[in-house]
């Protein structure tokens, strides 16, 4: 008896000390995980909320508010909201999303009377905003060109980066912003595309570049097309902002019929977010041109096979408001309407900024904040200097010196600028 309480005993300190070891190993499964470096964007939105100060200005979040500094839902979104509600549908969309607001929004990018869309040759599919739509082509040129890399510009969002690095497609970059003279390093563009290999993909920003708000003339978009054929080159067009950048939705989207006219095939990102103010909905579409109808049906079976294993299918609601508003004729009318007033607003705070800076009698030429366009205005500022205007002024913005326009009102904008002439006027 004495022989088998030891075995036992012997038996259950083994079986206690597996056990402690399992557990100790299953705790230990995250431990060298670190805390992710705060998003330069959002982290400034983070810090803005939390200042107490009475006097805080948030010139960082890319998001429109109108000018006593609120978010903005449109008339068009409220309007189709109340459709929409007497027709509720909460059924799965198709993996390629709704293809009524698939439709409508190629309309958009291509063209109304798009000989592509009757040939049936845009391969297009839902996505979750530009981003989901970037990530979604990143992926395809992964797939089926795994050979390739993708040409960004300097600068650009900063989520370009993210999204072509985690599809593991390598990333070189092409000139774009000229510091000194705060536009288009045009000449340095030209060279680089003429100096990539024949057959590169680059990202082009199609119209208010983010974050510059610098973008091509029409002739510079020609020349630059021209090269692009040259050299058989694949233009990625992200378009965040039709409608927003001039409050026309045509003007905004000449970059991409410059391409089309000269026949590429290209690939286009669109989103809502901005022009629609539907940040939160995350719509918005991903479309590829192809050589014909049949090459289209292909790569959109692929793309849909793609998006199957990262989310099944898009969401609805969104999809519903967009195709609501650009299917009817009184509404889209009202959306045109509306797009232009935001834009309107944020080209009047341009001009605002610089005649009160230039008032002030600042040493610098400030004219680059009515050359650029958009959303964004990327004023010059050093990091030290961003760093002043946020711990003597409580102003916030992304370190690059990036000036989101939206944030910007009539009550604001003289506080603004005198706050920026204090931290540039010796430099």
């Amino acid at each position: 008896m004495a022989h088998l309480s030891r075995v036992g005993s012997s038996g259950r300190l083994a079986k206690s000390g597996v056990l402690g070891a399992a557990r100790s190993m299953s705790t230990a499964w995250w431990r060298h995980v670190e805390p992710a470096a705060k998003d330069p964007i959002l982290g400034v939105t983070e810090a803005f909320l939390a200042d107490p100060s009475p006097k805080k200005v948030n010139v960082g979040v890319g998001a429109y508010r109108d000018d006593n500094g609120k978010p903005v839902v449109l008339e068009c979104v409220r309007e189709a909201e109340r459709r929409i509600a007497g027709n509720l549908n909460m059924e799965y969309l198709p993996m390629g999303g709704s293809v009524n607001m698939v439709g409508e929004t190629l309309k958009l990018a291509y063209g109304e009377d798009s000989d592509l869309i009757k040939e049936k040759r845009i391969a297009a599919v839902q996505a979750l905003s530009g981003t989901g739509a970037c990530r979604l082509f990143a992926d395809f040129q992964k797939r089926f060109s795994p050979d390739s890399q993708i040409y960004i510009p300097v600068p650009t969002w900063s989520n370009h980066h993210n999204i072509w690095r985690d599809a593991h497609v390598p990333q070189r970059t092409f000139h774009y912003y000229h510091p000194e003279s705060k536009g288009l390093d045009f000449a340095g563009l030209m060279d680089d595309v003429k100096n990539a290999p024949n057959g590169s993909f680059f990202l082009l920003h199609a119209c208010a570049h983010n974050p510059t708000g610098v973008d091509p003339t029409e002739e510079q978009w020609k020349e630059i097309s021209y090269q692009f054929k040259v050299k058989g080159h694949f233009a990625f067009f992200d378009m965040a902002y039709q409608g927003f950048a001039s409050g026309d939705p045509e003007k905004d989207a000449k970059s991409i019929r410059i391409f089309l006219e000269d026949g590429h095939l290209i690939g286009c990102s669109q989103s809502y977010a901005k022009n629609m103010g539907l940040y939160g909905q995350r719509v918005g579409c991903l479309s590829v041109v192809c050589e014909d109808e049949k090459q289209a049906v292909a790569v959109k079976s692929q793309l849909q096979q793609l998006a199957r294993p990262m989310y099944s299918n898009p969401p609805v609601h969104g999809a519903l408001i967009v195709s609501t508003i650009l299917s009817d004729p009184d509404l889209k009318k009202l959306w045109l309407k509306e797009v232009k007033g935001m834009a309107d607003r944020i080209i009047g705070m341009r001009t605002a900024l610089r005649e009160n800076l230039e008032k002030l009698g600042s040493p610098h030429s400030w004219e680059h904040i009515t050359k650029q366009i958009g959303m964004f205005c990327y004023s010059g500022m050093t990091p030290e200097q961003v760093d002043r205007l946020t711990n003597e002024f409580h102003i916030y913005m992304t370190r690059n010196g990036r000036i989101s326009m939206a944030g910007i009102t009539t009550g604001n904008v003289g506080y603004l600028a005198n706050a920026i002439h204090e931290v540039t006027k010796s430099a």
